[in-house]
């Protein structure tokens, strides 16, 4: 079996296995066929982790493997990874430049307002880098929210931002996955909802009276924060209308339909958006 055989038949088995154990089925998986790693590191979106900047007053930030080097992670407050690499690996560890390094702070405390906002608490990290050589760049964009340990909600979104040959207008693509985990335990039932939800969106954007480095950074961050706000919403709304909706519609249906049963469902999908709705 050949390498890209493995990849996609690894693919469609974590695909297809508990959504709660998706991080242990990874790491099962990388140590069964080390070759295959990068990719599915690359491809499969995991519940994110964290973890606290001790230059920053302990401000804590999210980890991926996007800001990972070695067993470490960049911290988007003061651009240190955490735990402390040694210099030699320092210097080959990716950091932005400075320029970017400008943007990734705006998009950072631009996503904080917006996560107080519309989250009302949680924790966000924006992780940027440079292509190549040229003025494009990409980056992630990342959200959680654990309102307890029955109600969790990571939000993922892999950008990308590529300028035209005269530089007056730039394309942006978003993928963004959701990972929602809810849970409802009882002494009658034990009701889970655990999955993921991924789309893809463009959107190009012409540059209008931008001069400047400023005025660069704020347009990129306004460009990108006008599009995550649109697809969490439209994401958001499909996760409560459309999933919820049809998953209460297949339960009513597997069970026996008698009184009792039916006000344990009622109450049970009542709590499950309820926790929802706290996220």
């Amino acid at each position: 079996m050949s390498v890209d055989e493995k990849f996609d038949a690894a693919c469609e088995l974590l695909y297809r296995l508990d959504p709660t154990k998706v991080k242990s089925h990874l790491q099962s998986l990388i140590a069964l066929e080390p070759e295959i790693a990068e990719g599915l590191l690359s491809t499969i979106d995991v519940p994110l982790t964290v973890k606290k900047d001790s230059d920053s007053n302990n401000k804590e930030f999210l980890c991926c493997d996007y800001n990972r080097d070695i067993d470490s992670h960049r911290s988007p407050w003061s651009n240190t990874y955490f735990p402390e690499l040694s210099a030699k690996d320092l210097e080959e560890s990716p950091f932005p430049s400075e320029p970017l390094r400008a943007l990734e702070l705006a998009c950072n405390n631009s996503f904080e307002l917006y996560r107080d906002l519309y989250y009302e608490g949680g924790i966000t990290s924006t992780y940027l880098w440079d292509v190549d050589e040229s003025t494009d760049f990409a980056g992630i964009i990342l959200f959680k929210k654990a309102e307890s340990e029955d109600a969790k909600w990571d939000s993922i979104h892999v950008i990308s931002a590529t300028n035209d040959e005269d530089g007056n207008q730039v394309t942006y693509n978003v993928t963004t996955t959701v990972i929602l985990h809810l849970e409802n335990l009882s002494k009658e039932q034990q009701l889970s909802l655990s999955g993921n939800l991924t789309r893809e969106t463009s959107k190009t954007v012409k540059l209008r009276n931008v001069s400047t480095v400023e005025q660069l950074v704020h347009a990129h961050s306004s460009n990108l924060g006008s599009m995550v706000e649109d697809i969490e919403s439209k994401l958001r709304s499909m996760l409560e209308v459309v999933y919820f909706e049809k998953t209460l519609d297949i339960y009513n249906v597997l069970r026996e339909s008698n009184d009792a049963s039916t006000k344990l469902q009622k109450e049970q999908h009542s709590e499950l958006i309820e926790n929802f709705q706290k996220l």
